[in-house]
């Protein structure tokens, strides 16, 4: 029989308050989650299984790619229209994007959460899950690959970005706009995402840093990478994608030891150009340093963990992300 499934990972929409110890954790199981939808959704039959019940913070990468597999092997089901998957908010537009790039099927994905736990008078997971169970449910949502649904929204997970730290709207898609919303039974679709791919690594590579530029960095952050084994460096820049002279010097090391170095923006809006001289962009570029578009700092991470899991390198690589940050 054609069903939607949900696919139950833990997060702030699964937990509860522990009376002992007052520290809100997840608790709340995939059957009981079914049960609390406000919308009993008698059109749309569904599928429960949990993956995990944990704090999305508490989620790294390898988890991620296990949760993404799942996702893989669930869509095989030729009955499964769609999967939704709950998860905290904290990670949740990194494994929805990570999903996304390692997707094999044009079956929507839907990835939602909450801002207030489950034992909250008001909390939102209810009726993001039913929005997201009716989006993974409709023929429109087809092709548009994995997506984050709230507060009657959903989004390209290249594009969407957590904005607030507590408020229900927190989900937004700053330069490129939502694909559509969800009103009552009715999904639209407003837009489709240009951005897309997929690849089929065996593994990701999770010996990425992740590094933020503020006033006076040094080198340290950098070297110490370089030290530890990493395999890569993301750098969230200033503006363009800029880094003090201290850190262009380290970049510089880093790509002549032979590790990529990827510009990001600390910016939330705005795309990363080499420009500046003098140990600004424009220097970075000319030793190595591809520059990631509009990418996130935390996206352009895992498309490179993808890209050298499935063995990009040299100029293939740099392409690439050139590519899909454009």
């Amino acid at each position: 029989m054609p069903h939607v499934t949900l696919l139950t990972t833990g997060g702030t929409i699964a937990s509860r308050r522990d009376p002992a110890t007052g520290h809100v954790v997840a608790s709340v199981s995939a059957e009981d989650l079914r049960a609390a939808l406000h919308d009993p959704l008698d059109d749309i039959p569904l599928k429960v299984e949990s993956f995990a019940n944990v704090g999305s913070y508490a989620i790294d990468l390898p988890t991620s790619f296990a949760l993404a597999q799942r996702i893989n092997t669930l869509l095989e089901d030729p009955d499964c229209l769609g999967v939704v998957v709950t998860h905290g908010t904290d990670t949740l537009e990194e494994s929805c994007y990570l999903a996304d790039l390692l997707l094999r099927s044009e079956k929507p994905v839907v990835f939602t959460g909450a801002q207030r736990s489950a034992d909250e008078p008001d909390t939102d997971g209810p009726r993001n899950i039913a929005d997201s169970i009716r989006l993974a449910g409709a023929p429109a949502a087809r092709g548009l690959g994995a997506m984050i649904c709230f507060e009657q929204e959903f989004h390209a997970a290249r594009d969407v970005s957590k904005t607030h730290a507590s408020r229900t709207d927190t989900f937004h898609s700053y330069e490129h706009g939502k694909l559509g919303e969800i009103d009552g039974t009715d999904v639209y679709v407003m837009r489709r995402p240009a951005l897309r791919r997929t690849y089929t690594p065996e593994r990701v590579e999770p010996a990425i840093d992740l590094v933020t530029m503020a006033m006076g960095s040094d080198g340290r952050a950098l070297r110490h990478a370089l030290a530890d084994g990493m395999k890569a460096v993301v750098i969230q820049g200033f503006g363009r994608g800029n880094t003090p002279p201290a850190v262009t010097a380290a970049a510089t090391e880093l790509i002549a030891a032979g590790m990529p170095v990827v510009m990001t923006t600390r910016c939330p809006r705005g795309r990363v150009r080499p420009i500046y001289g003098n140990g600004g962009g424009k220097t970075l570029a000319e030793a190595g340093v591809i520059f990631a578009g509009d990418l996130s700092g935390v996206k352009a991470r895992l498309l490179l963990a993808v890209l050298l899991g499935a063995g990009f390198t040299g100029e293939a690589l740099r392409r690439e992300i050139e590519e899909v940050g454009s």
